[in-house]
C-alpha cells in the first residue's frame, strides 16, 4: 500500500459522454469509449484534452489494444479490429446469438493474448433466460463460449494475487470468480460477492496490486473496494449519479480514473459532472498496466 495522502476528486477535462465506459491506461494516455456515440477517445491524463478521437458504428461494448497498435473492439454482435491510422475495421468473429436487445458489453485482454468479452441482454420478460454469454477470442481467432446465463456482463478482470478471473453480472448484482485452465476454459465458478446491500449492481471493475477489487456502484454514485474475501474495505462517494467503470493509471499507476453516464438509454442524469471523466488522486493503492492482445491480423 502507498503512503496515504489526502484524496482528491476532480473533473478531467471537459469531455461529456452519454455512456462513458472502459477506461484504459495505455501509452501514457487515458483511453475510453462513449458506447452510445460510437467514439473511441484518448485523453491527456493531466489536462483531459482529447488527443485522439475515432468514430465507429455504435453501440460499442469494450476494447483492448493489440500488439501491433490496432485495437480489438466489441461491437454489437461481433468482435472487430480497428486500425487507428486508417479507421478501417476488420471483422474477427461473430457470436452465436442475435437479438435486438442483445449486444456485446464489457471485455478485457488476457495475459495469453486473447480477448475475453461478455454480452448484455436487456428488456427480458420475467423468467426469460439471457441470450449470449461469456466468450474468449483466442490468438488463432477462434471464438469459444465460456459461460452463459449472464444478464449484463461487466468488469471482467484478473486478480493479480491468485490469478482468478472475476466477472460481474450487473443485472443479478453479483460478481463471480473463476479459475482458468491452461487452455483458457473456466472452472470452479464461485460467487465472490453480492452487492444487494449497497443498493446497486456492480458495473466496471479493476484490481489493485494487493488483490483488492474495485467496482463502480452504478446506481448509488460510489466506488467500492473489496478485499480477497469479498469484505468491503473502502467506499468513496462521487459527485455523479452513475459511475460506470474505472481503471488505475498515471506514471506510477496510482491514480484512479472513472467514467460516468449522462444517458445510457436506461440510466440518465443531468448534474454538472454526469458524463464527465473523473480523476482520483491519493487513493492509497496502485494498479497494473493491462496486457495487450496478440491477434494475427491482416497486413495494413
Amino acid at each position: 500500500m502507498l503512503l496515504l495522502k489526502k484524496m482528491e476528486i476532480r473533473r478531467l477535462g471537459d469531455l461529456k459522454t452519454a455512456l462513458g465506459e472502459c477506461p484504459l491506461w495505455h501509452g501514457g494516455q487515458l483511453w475510453l469509449l462513449d458506447c452510445r456515440a460510437g467514439l473511441v477517445c484518448a485523453l491527456d491524463p493531466g489536462t483531459g484534452a482529447v488527443m485522439r478521437r475515432h468514430e465507429v458504428p455504435p453501440p460499442l461494448g469494450s476494447f483492448a489494444f493489440n500488439a501491433d497498435g490496432r485495437i480489438v473492439l466489441a461491437l454489437k454482435e461481433q468482435i472487430s479490429a480497428l486500425d487507428l491510422r486508417t479507421g478501417q475495421l476488420q471483422t474477427l468473429a461473430r457470436i452465436d446469438a442475435s437479438h435486438e436487445h442483445l449486444r456485446l458489453n464489457d471485455g478485457t485482454s488476457m495475459p495469453d493474448g486473447s480477448f475475453l468479452v461478455g454480452t448484455m441482454h436487456v428488456f427480458r420478460e420475467p423468467g426469460e433466460a439471457p441470450l449470449g454469454g461469456l466468450y474468449r477470442l483466442d490468438t488463432k481467432l477462434q471464438l469459444h463460449k465460456l459461460d452463459d446465463g449472464l444478464g449484463i456482463t461487466n468488469g471482467p478482470c484478473l486478480n493479480p494475487v491468485n490469478g482468478r478471473l472475476h466477472v460481474a453480472d450487473s443485472a443479478e448484482r453479483v460478481i463471480y470468480s473463476y479459475a482458468i485452465a491452461d487452455d483458457g476454459t473456466l472452472f470452479d465458478k464461485k460467487v465472490f460477492l453480492r452487492t444487494d446491500a449497497y443498493d446497486s449492481g456492480p458495473d466496471g471493475c479493476c484490481f489493485d496490486s494487493e488483490g483488492g477489487l474495485w467496482t463502480a456502484l452504478v446506481r448509488t454514485g460510489a466506488l467500492a473496494r473489496f478485499d480477497m474475501q469479498g469484505q468491503l474495505t473502502r467506499k468513496i462517494g462521487l459527485p455523479v449519479a452513475h459511475p460506470s467503470a474505472l481503471c488505475f493509471g498515471g506514471p506510477d499507476m496510482a491514480d484512479l480514473f472513472v467514467t460516468t453516464i449522462s444517458d445510457s438509454g436506461r440510466l440518465s442524469a443531468s448534474g454538472p459532472l454526469d458524463g464527465a471523466v473523473l480523476k482520483l488522486t491519493g487513493v492509497g493503492f496502485k494498479g497494473a498496466v493491462r496486457p495487450e492482445c496478440r491477434m494475427p491480423l491482416r497486413a495494413r
